[in-house]
């Protein structure tokens, strides 16, 4: 050990206090949180990739979250795989659109602070909980949003706490300042949001099985891909197809890439066969 570094864990470490492992992060290093960086003055969107669409649908067993796999800079492809939904933990899942280094990052940071609360309170956040810490997470980014770099998550998850199986499934989105929305059935995030949710809208049911709540979510993403540059659809020539997770009483899990390839070259087919 250096001897200039005092020997043992700094008392930050040792005091008893929040369970927040972001809390902790702001008092002993607050530049290493995504919102607390100095950026330089003007307006920086159009120089990072940004990522978009995610969609999440209640169905019978729990919910689900996909998003498509395209990232982009201005009007260039930045990358064609990247991977927008993650587990938060075990009964939870989040994806975000927006700018892709900072959406990475706070998923990352998030993913952290439920380990952490978990490991100091030995219990699970409840899902309520969750939502609020991520909110936290967005103000936090309000200065870096503000100059062209938000990140707006989508949080959905299994709510262990439910009175009932059917209010089990849980789906929240958010505004820029952080600010919760408990969203009914389904929701769509990013640019292609729009077509995502009309498409759902229409082709989602009560108590769907997961099969078919599969089949609702990639045609929810090709009809984002159809109408939005910054959408990816499909990728057959590559095998790049969207990436949907469920959660449910059971845990999260992530569906095969051969499962939603099925589906995709299916849902092409069909519009092949009646362009529209």
């Amino acid at each position: 050990m250096p001897a200039d570094l005092p020997a043992g864990l700094p008392a930050a470490y040792l005091a008893a206090g929040s369970p927040s492992f972001t809390d902790l992060l702001r008092s002993v290093a607050p530049d290493l949180l995504p919102g607390r960086r100095p950026l330089p003055p003007g307006h920086a969107g159009d120089l990072a990739p940004h990522a978009t669409t995610i969609v999440a649908a209640a169905y019978a067993d729990g919910v689900l979250m996909a998003g498509d796999r395209r990232a982009t800079m201005g009007n260039m492809i930045a990358q064609r795989d990247i991977e927008k939904v993650s587990a938060a933990d075990a009964y939870s899942l989040v994806g975000f659109a927006g700018t892709a280094g900072i959406g990475m990052e706070m998923i990352r940071l998030f993913q952290l602070e439920l380990e952490h609360y978990e490991k100091i309170e030995s219990t699970l956040l409840t899902l309520d909980g969750k939502a609020n810490r991520l909110a936290s997470m967005i103000r936090g980014n309000l200065g870096a949003a503000m100059q062209g770099l938000a990140v707006l998550p989508l949080f959905a998850g299994f709510d262990l706490d439910a009175d009932t199986p059917a209010r089990a499934a849980r789906i929240f989105s958010y505004d820029v300042t952080g600010g919760p929305y408990d969203e009914q059935n389904f929701a769509g995030i990013g640019s292609g949001s729009l077509f995502a949710r009309g498409s759902l809208k229409k082709l989602w049911r009560p108590e769907m099985s997961r099969e078919d709540v599969i089949r609702v979510a990639v045609e929810a993403l090709y009809d984002a891909a159809d109408d939005d540059s910054a959408t990816g659809g499909p990728d057959l020539v590559r095998k790049i197809y969207p990436l949907v997770m469920l959660a449910t009483a059971e845990g999260v899990a992530r569906v095969s890439d051969d499962e939603i390839g099925r589906l995709a070259e299916a849902v092409v087919a069909e519009r092949t066969a009646n362009p529209v």
